[in-house]
């Protein structure tokens, strides 16, 4: 049977970095998101027993890192079913990859979906996850609907995604903006590896649980200004790890830093927004519905822009066909 998936990339409040466990992806601390509606990714998946081999297409093109990924990913789905049937898959993203946005989230999670139907598996939506995070760690936190929280477990049993909230509990959003299409040039899975060597890594895992609570709590009382600011701090001490590492890990550009620094002065003007970024160059900012129109229409101000993307809380991975 042929089924199709679609499911939303995230943007993590509390992040990430480094495993536990490099084959399982189980991270180091867990971590709270948001689903993002316009940032997503349409997976395809037929097991066809005709087939000697599985087939990839990304985006209308085969590409040879993909196909390993993935059918890397189908062996475990294979696995569960025990069967040995070759796939065609087709997956479609309609955002950049590479850049900070985190597509394989999106990817990974409709792939599970899609594949695990298509082989005849009827998962839960905890073993989906379980099942999405060994593809890629933050598309376990791509399943459940909305604001969703990656639950901090030491076996593979243990360690995945529960939704917090639904989709319309509070209507803030995630303007993404796209500051360049090029790839980054050291993968998150490369780059995770490097955490024990900053000197801040244990530092930072000793505040963990607390800011995660902190989160809740802001999420809780829809309390913006707590979020925002948290999230930024967040961000930026993620990123302390990542430039003190060796060797060092520089995600940002000269326009990520532009359109930061340009976060800060709406603050300061009285337009409340607060910015966080993953690990690539293109800049995530969070703003109240309010405030929503006002943000767009000065981002136009910087000419180091190249695409604006709106998101809102978002349903998690689900079939369409």
């Amino acid at each position: 049977m042929k089924y199709t998936a679609i499911a939303p990339s995230n943007i993590a409040f509390i992040k990430y970095w480094g495993k536990k466990d490099e084959i399982l992806r189980l991270p180091q601390n867990g971590s709270i998101s948001m689903n993002l509606s316009n940032l997503l990714t349409k997976t395809t998946v037929e097991f066809n027993d005709k087939l000697t081999k599985d087939k990839v297409l990304f985006n209308g093109k085969e590409d040879n890192q993909v196909l390993l990924r993935v059918s890397g990913h189908l062996d475990r789905v294979r696995e569960l079913a025990k069967k040995t049937t070759r796939a065609k898959v087709a997956i479609e993203n309609n955002f950049p990859v590479a850049t900070g946005l985190s597509a394989s989230a999106s990817v990974f999670a409709s792939l599970s979906l899609a594949a695990t139907k298509s082989i005849g598996l009827s998962l839960s939506e905890k073993e989906l996850s379980i099942l999405a995070r060994q593809g890629s760690g933050s598309a376990c936190r791509s399943i459940p609907d909305g604001i969703v929280e990656w639950l901090d477990g030491d076996t593979s049993s243990t360690s995945y995604s529960v939704s917090l909230y639904p989709p319309s509990y509070w209507e803030i959003y995630d303007v993404v903006v796209v500051v360049s299409k090029n790839k980054k040039e050291v993968g998150s899975t490369e780059g995770q590896k490097l955490v024990d060597t900053s000197p801040f890594f244990q530092t930072r895992l000793l505040g963990m649980k607390k800011k995660i609570e902190e989160c809740k709590q802001a999420l809780k009382i829809k309390d913006f200004t707590r979020l925002g600011v948290l999230s930024e701090a967040e961000a930026l001490e993620m990123h302390a790890v990542m430039l003190t590492s060796h060797p060092s890990l520089i995600y940002w550009t000269a326009e990520s830093l532009t359109v930061m620094k340009f976060v800060k002065r709406l603050r300061t003007d009285g337009l409340e927004a607060y910015f966080t970024i993953n690990t690539g160059q293109d800049v995530h900012i969070l703003v109240e519905k309010k405030n929503l129109n006002k943000l767009t229409k000065k981002l136009k101000e910087l000419d180091v822009i190249r695409d604006i993307i709106i998101n809102k809380p978002a349903k998690g991975a689900h079939l369409i066909v």
